[in-house]
């Protein structure tokens, strides 16, 4: 059972308030007319079966979800060869290092790289 709620009427919306291009990926998202629910990743702690739920939904291993260009990971972390629990356990504990915005509509999710990503879900 997924803990991911999945609705083709509503974007669900991951991201960091701290973000720019979040904002901008947010507000593409608003003028495509559906409700959203906003999930600010520095505010709200996702659960290791979530995180591995959008990487699923990206086509993606849960490293891969990890920015190693952050600021945060380039201080507290080299390049190692984690487990998948120990992946999940540093995003938890360092939600900042996560790639995002993760945009979902239904069973389509995208990884926001440029705010007009958003409309790869519609």
């Amino acid at each position: 059972m997924s803990e991911i709620a999945h609705s083709n009427r509503q974007i669900t919306f991951f991201y960091s308030s701290d973000s720019i291009r979040a904002k901008k990926a947010l507000a593409y998202a608003q003028a495509e007319g559906y409700p959203i629910r906003e999930i600010d990743i520095l505010k709200t702690k996702l659960t290791g079966t979530q995180l591995l739920e959008l990487a699923n939904s990206l086509n993606t291993r849960i490293e891969e979800l990890v920015n190693p260009d952050h600021p945060m990971y380039k201080t507290q972390f080299d390049k190692h060869d984690f487990s998948e629990i120990d992946w999940i356990k540093m995003i938890q504990k360092h939600p900042e290092i996560l790639k995002q915005p993760i945009a979902m509509l239904g069973e389509k999710s995208v990884l926001v790289e440029t705010p007009t990503d958003i409309f790869k879900l519609s």
